[in-house]
């Protein structure tokens, strides 16, 4: 084993049991410093991110938690102890795994991943740092995608078009994006549409493995490119690939909850008709209003009207009206030219709305 793999290993091994030897090193050394309910998830979250090798994006969310719990907690003058608490319940509890070369190793990690927390902590809004919330609902419509309704033990401010850092016990200290599916609504629940990627380890197991009366933890809310312009008030046109139809849906239950007069046109790409995963949502909100039309793009269904075979960005386009503000979510191919189309099409760059590239 070399010594990086041996150095996540030993963090994964220590995960479970180090938790209380960290925070009570923290409480003899800075009595009142961190809340003893608040460690496991810290512990978790700073392991993870020293061993490091997550995707830009899952980096950001473990940022964005790690970040708003500093701040929350005021503990930036205090890195160098919890540093040392991380470093103690680590190699306790990781043996035989640890080895001495991995001492300097993790130190040396330990002050590189200072300076991005420092950076976080500094932008993190006030606030809690994570909100557990029961799982109470897990469909699965198709094989790799399941839509999760959670109750947060607290309200979560989210706003539509926001993501989300999630964490299941599953995969502690691994934090990934997700955008909530619904606007707020009056019992605080959130709904969220996973898809389970080789490469995802999270994702995998909030599909395939998470049932309802489980626990997950949210993150704080952040924008993510894709809020409603409320002083624009055009007509809408949102395109939709795979569960990047989530926040694009919520925007019209945002539209739903105050009408103002404009029309949404919501085209929502899938594969094939089975692949559509939020069909009757999508069909009782059509029902219940009438500014509202959905239009399905099929990529890959022979058995399709003509009208709505094809990619969901080319159908959109046929949909397009001059003064359409343009909202598009979906996978990276799909987004990956989808500004030089929409402009190329005539689309002015101010109507265009893109997520964000959620990276630290």
């Amino acid at each position: 084993m070399n010594i990086v793999a041996a150095w996540e290993a030993a963090v994964d091994k220590a995960v479970d049991k180090g938790a209380d030897d960290f925070w009570c090193t923290l409480e003899d050394r800075r009595p009142g410093l961190l809340p003893e309910r608040d460690a496991s998830l810290l512990f978790a979250a700073l392991g993870r991110l020293t061993v490091g090798g997550d995707d830009p994006a899952g980096r950001a969310a473990l940022l964005a938690v790690l970040g708003r719990a500093y701040r929350r907690h005021d503990l930036l003058p205090h890195a160098a102890t919890i540093g040392d608490a991380l470093l103690a319940a680590v190699a306790r509890h990781a043996r035989p795994l640890w080895m001495p070369q991995l001492t300097d190793a993790w130190e040396r990690a330990g002050r590189r991943a200072a300076e991005p927390v420092r950076r976080a902590a500094t932008r993190a809004g006030d606030g809690p740092a994570w909100w557990p919330a029961k799982v109470i609902g897990h469909d699965q419509p198709c094989d790799t995608i399941a839509i999760l309704t959670v109750r947060p033990w607290q309200r979560l401010p989210h706003q539509p078009g926001q993501a989300v850092p999630v964490c299941t016990p599953h995969r502690p200290g691994r934090w990934r994006w997700l955008s909530p599916a619904n606007a707020p609504c009056p019992d605080g629940t959130v709904e969220l549409h996973v898809r389970a990627i080789a490469a995802g380890a999270v994702a995998h197991r909030l599909v395939h493995d998470v049932r309802p009366g489980e626990l997950l933890w949210l993150g704080p809310p952040s924008d993510a490119g894709l809020r409603l312009d409320a002083s624009a008030q055009r007509d809408l046109l949102l395109v939709a690939g795979g569960t990047g139809l989530a926040p694009l849906r919520a925007l019209v239950e945002q539209v739903a909850a105050a009408p103002d007069g404009r029309r949404v046109t919501l085209v929502v790409g899938a594969r094939t008709f089975a692949d559509l995963h939020d069909a009757p949502s999508l069909d009782k909100l059509q029902r219940a209003h009438d500014w509202l039309t959905v239009i399905p793009a099929f990529s890959h269904d022979p058995g399709a009207e003509p009208a709505e075979q094809g990619d969901a960005l080319t159908i959109a386009l046929d949909h397009h009206r001059p003064e359409d503000d343009v909202y598009v979510c979906g996978p990276p191919p799909m987004l990956a030219g989808a500004r030089l189309r929409l402009l190329a099409a005539g689309v002015p760059a101010d109507h265009i709305h893109l997520p964000a590239e959620m990276v630290p």
